[in-house]
């Protein structure tokens, strides 16, 4: 990931939980909920997750009691995050990484994962083959990021994220460009079919599935490793 993007994240990292709860209702953490659900993980399987920001992703595999490491390019949310884990009681390891440069072995976990931070590293394809390299065959990719609702409620949602989410951004975080680069990104990222083809076409799944959560506001991708 780019210089700039650590930055920017690190300017805005104290006010990243109060942000994501102000700007969608609360809802995310469902997101994360139902995509942890939708792995299928078990107790004792080993999770990576990368860029992980305060670690709401992470505990939520911990829940289901896996055994996490959560990850993140920023320093200052791994520290916010390991803060997070210890008061509320979950043995997650946290460290510094970058999710298109891994320092694990190949074949370390059961199952990676990343919640609204691929879209924020330079290259999807080599981020895809990092989080395929760390998990064991058979393991799972676990990607929730933003997309492109469709329909009537793709109109409703332009407005709030052209004009709502900066505005308050502007009022919230110490960088007040933070918010008009998120949802300007997320309106031309990659989604639905257009995601999972771009992970097929790399040849390491075996098997690649996608939902849409909240009208198409998210999605969550499973990806199943060969």
């Amino acid at each position: 990931m780019s210089e700039q993007v650590r930055e920017m994240f690190d300017k805005i990292a104290d006010k990243y939980d109060f942000l994501n709860d102000l700007l969608s209702f609360g809802i995310h953490h469902q997101w994360r909920k139902k995509s942890v659900a939708l792995s299928a993980v078990k107790s004792g399987d080993k999770v990576l997750d990368c860029a992980c920001g305060t670690g709401d992703f992470a505990i939520a595999f911990a829940k289901k009691g896996a055994l996490v490491t959560a990850t993140d390019f920023v320093p200052k949310m791994v520290e916010l995050a390991d803060k997070k884990f210890k008061e509320k009681g979950f043995d997650i390891k946290s460290e510094q990484a970058d999710v298109m440069n891994l320092q694990f072995p190949d074949n370390s976990f059961d199952f990676s994962s990343i919640s609204f931070g691929i879209r924020n590293a330079d290259s999807l394809e080599k981020s895809l083959q990092e989080l395929c390299r760390v998990i064991k065959p058979g393991g799972k990719v676990v990607v929730l990021e933003f997309g492109q609702p469709r329909g009537l409620f793709k109109y409703l949602y332009k407005i709030y994220s052209k004009l709502v989410i900066p505005i308050v951004g502007r009022l919230f975080s110490p960088d007040k460009q933070a918010y008009t680069y998120l949802p300007e990104t997320a309106s031309v990222y990659p989604c639905r079919e257009n995601f999972t083809n771009i992970a097929d076409s790399l040849g390491i799944f075996k098997h690649t599935y996608w939902k849409s959560l909240s009208f198409g506001i998210a999605y969550v991708y499973i990806l199943e490793k060969k």
